[in-house]
């Protein structure tokens, strides 16, 4: 029986401007619990909001799904509504915003399919088959529970007021969690890939 296409997820040339804004927003949480002390919260609204327009702008060499890039565009208009009037709070919102608005353009995606991880698949693979179309549809139903999970606790970084926390989770623990969330994915797909070539 022959692999799915997607199982392979083949190499693509590296992005170097998608991975740098990558590095500095994943760097934006840590910045924040340290930031908010120094320098106040606009300069890190500002430097957020620059690095999500510029996500958006500028060209990429692997394209994204356009509910993705309607997410950051919805990020980067809550937080500077919250920040019209609570900048501090606008500050520390925004993983819980990332969350919310990552929740929704994945379950979306389950409503009316193909599910966001088949998208992400299909960029690379285009030639999904059946069993890829459903396996990927179980993927995006797990991340949209991370999500959910990820949201909540996040809000309850934020509720508690303490910076300490609110940095540790957003800025460290919730990417350990989402690395975890990959690579046990990656160990899954590895599985269903040695399944396939033996039957």
């Amino acid at each position: 029986m022959s692999l799915p296409r997607f199982m392979s997820f083949s190499a693509k040339r590296p992005d170097p401007w998608a991975t740098a804004l990558t590095v500095v927003m994943l760097l934006i949480p840590m910045a924040t619990a340290i930031g908010l002390r120094w320098i106040g919260p606009w300069p890190i609204i500002v430097a957020l909001v620059a690095c999500i327009g510029a996500r958006i702008l500028l060209p990429r060499a692997v394209p994204v799904p356009a509910a993705m890039t309607l997410s950051l565009l919805a990020v980067a208009v809550a937080v500077l509504a919250v920040g019209s009037f609570a900048p501090d709070l606008a500050a520390r919102l925004y993983p819980v915003f990332l969350s919310i608005t990552m929740l929704v353009a994945f379950a979306a995606t389950l409503v009316r399919p193909p599910s966001m991880i088949e998208r992400f698949a299909r960029i690379m693979e285009p030639d999904l088959d059946a069993r890829g179309v459903r396996y990927t549809r179980k993927v995006t139903m797990v991340w949209v529970a991370f999500f959910a999970l990820n949201g909540l606790v996040a809000l309850w970084t934020v509720q508690r007021g303490d910076l300490l926390y609110w940095g540790l989770y957003n800025g460290l623990i919730s990417y350990l969690l989402a690395g975890s969330l990959f690579a046990v994915e990656f160990l899954v797909r590895q599985r269903v890939r040695s399944r396939n070539g033996a039957a």
